[in-house]
């Protein structure tokens, strides 16, 4: 006869992904240990996964998170290229007059 399928409650795959979070073990060794196939525990993982101080993600999110990356860039190489003017200067100023 076929093998009834366990369920389990969201909460509970919560928790499991938490605990799987905090430990330092593989997710074969905590499925092992807790007697939940490995492939299982990977799709909790990429449902209920939650960062500390990270909000849900959505497309616009990460579309801000670009553009706030590409500003910050160009930000960069603006001050890399003011920092090369300064010291040009810097060195023309700094020569002894005779």
């Amino acid at each position: 006869m076929g093998e009834s399928r366990q369920r389990y409650s969201e909460d509970f795959k919560e928790k499991t992904v938490q605990y799987i979070q905090e430990q330092t073990k593989s997710v074969p060794q905590i499925a092992e240990e807790l007697n939940i196939p490995a492939g299982t525990l990977h799709q909790w993982l990429a449902k209920h996964r939650k960062f500390e101080n990270e909000p849900l993600v959505d497309r616009e999110a990460i579309r801000q998170k670009d553009y706030k990356i590409e500003e910050q860039a160009t930000e960069i190489e603006d001050l890399k290229e003011e920092i090369a003017i300064l010291k040009k200067a810097m060195h023309i100023f700094s020569k002894e007059r005779n």
